[in-house]
């Protein structure tokens, strides 16, 4: 599976100005993908404002991407504001290219940010089938609980979207490779460049782990679209080889 991740800068709560920049990237790439990748709240960058931006599973943001999958016969992932029955989620929202839409909503909120307060956190793990592949979907303060990305359900992909500072960048690193080597998967974290209105520098480092913690690709500061080839093939005989998540704890999360 071919897949391309967009690393990019965020206009602050401004869904019109964000659409038209990645939008203007995305139609004007002459590769082909599976999968295109963009971070989290690529709508807004990480407000705690969800009022000034929220949007419906039917509005101009949905409208767009389903109408760009369907173009580009490709599926179109990343998380946005939504409202729904009075509540405010980051959801991370996946759009196949038939237009049809799978999503998961944040379940760690990022306390420190006032996240918990702003927004409701999501309740379920979820894993979506594309392409014969099992995706596991996360956003960003996810990836600091590996107990709920823990594969016990023998997915092929571990998907984080973030807008992760600077301050905190090694240990984006060493997350995202320690996730794939726990889970035996290919692991992608698609983090966002750029300054936000809260004067917090996002340095990108967007990056690519196999399945035995290998860096497939690291997009450093660099604004723009990478892309990254995934053998799951290779995967499979490799777990067959290694087959650590035999030997796998049984846990129920509450």
């Amino acid at each position: 599976m071919k897949i391309a991740l967009f690393q990019t800068k965020l206009a602050w709560e401004n869904p019109v100005v964000n659409r038209k920049f990645i939008q203007d990237y995305f139609l004007n790439e002459d590769e082909s993908f599976d999968l295109f990748i963009l971070p989290e709240m690529f709508t807004s960058g990480f407000t705690m404002h969800p009022q000034n931006i929220a949007e419906s599973m039917d509005g101009p943001t949905m409208t767009w991407l389903k109408e760009l999958a369907m173009q580009k016969k490709c599926a179109i992932t990343g998380s946005l504001v939504i409202k729904e029955n009075d509540k405010f989620y980051n959801r991370l929202v996946f759009v196949f290219p038939s237009g049809e839409v799978a999503y998961y909503n944040k379940r760690h909120l990022f306390a420190l940010a006032g996240e918990d307060k702003a927004y409701t956190k999501g309740e379920d793990k979820v894993i979506v089938k594309y392409n014969n592949w099992n995706i596991c979907l996360q956003i960003c303060y996810d990836l600091r609980f590996p107990v709920f990305a823990r594969n016990v359900e023998n997915y092929d992909l571990l998907l984080y979207v973030a807008n992760w500072p600077k301050p905190r960048i090694n240990a984006w690193d060493a997350l995202l490779k320690a996730r794939a080597i726990e889970n035996m998967c290919y692991t992608i974290g698609v983090n966002r460049i750029g300054e936000d209105a809260n004067g917090l520098d996002y340095p990108g480092y967007s990056k690519v782990f196999d399945f035995m913690g290998n860096e497939q690709l690291d997009c450093q500061n660099e604004l723009g679209i990478f892309y990254c080839e995934l053998d799951k093939k290779t995967q499979i005989s490799t777990r067959e080889q290694f087959n650590f998540l035999k030997d796998k704890d049984q846990f129920k999360l509450l």
